[in-house]
């Protein structure tokens, strides 16, 4: 049984690349929760004139850079899925910035009274925040057909697709830390059902009268 930390439930939305995590995100933000992207949490940290942005252009230099002078974050991914010494230095830059920003995210949204704030975490147990949530929700999928979404998603080619999950936890790993698993298998229609469910699930527990406890215990969708 897991006490809740305040009464803003914060639950993190995680999982590998290619999982279907946005898609999960957005079905969410339909039912009208806040909903924090990765996307808008990457771009925020990395942004032109933050200390990571700075140390990241010391460090690779400006072959990272697009025209406009922003990040050019598919070139430095490619960088860094075959260089684990990049990788580790990335890390230093980017995930420290990641977690205030996420401790500042979910802090506004316990001013604002929000009653559920859901955050999109890739790599929630890599940057070790899992415990500062009250549910944390993970998104699988079988690893070829996470290959195949990459390859579609970002015109890359199968090996780095595969490069690229190979320098991230399995699933398997972060089943084992996860209170839901949401499978994302088969067709998006199936994914939204097994959203909605999960979302009914949620909101059943916590009746509009008050949110007391959660029960943290493994449920698969």
């Amino acid at each position: 049984m897991g006490v809740l930390k305040s009464d803003t439930l914060k639950i993190a939305v995680t999982g590998g690349a290619g999982s279907g995590k946005t898609s999960v995100c957005s079905r969410l933000k339909e039912w009208g929760l806040n909903v924090i992207s990765s996307d808008t949490l990457a771009r925020e940290v990395v942004a032109p004139g933050t200390d990571a942005f700075k140390n990241i252009i010391n460090y690779f230099g400006k072959k990272v850079l697009l025209p406009d002078g922003a990040l050019n974050r598919s070139k430095l991914r490619r960088i860094i899925t075959g260089d684990d010494a990049a990788r580790s230095a990335l890390e230093r830059f980017v995930h420290p910035a990641i977690t205030k920003l996420v401790q500042l995210k979910m802090a506004q949204a316990g001013k604002e009274g929000e009653r559920f704030v859901v955050v999109e975490v890739p790599l929630l147990f890599e940057l070790g925040i899992q415990d500062r949530f009250d549910v944390v929700v993970l998104i699988s999928a079988e690893r070829e057909l996470r290959v195949q979404r990459l390859m579609e998603r970002d015109s890359i080619s199968k090996k780095e697709a595969k490069d690229l999950l190979d320098v991230q936890m399995t699933d398997d790993e972060k089943a084992q830390k996860a209170d839901f698993i949401i499978k994302n298998d088969g067709n998006i229609d199936n994914l939204m059902r097994s959203v909605d469910s999960f979302y009914k699930k949620l909101y059943q527990k916590h009746p509009k009268n008050g949110m007391k406890a959660l029960d943290r215990h493994k449920i698969m969708i």
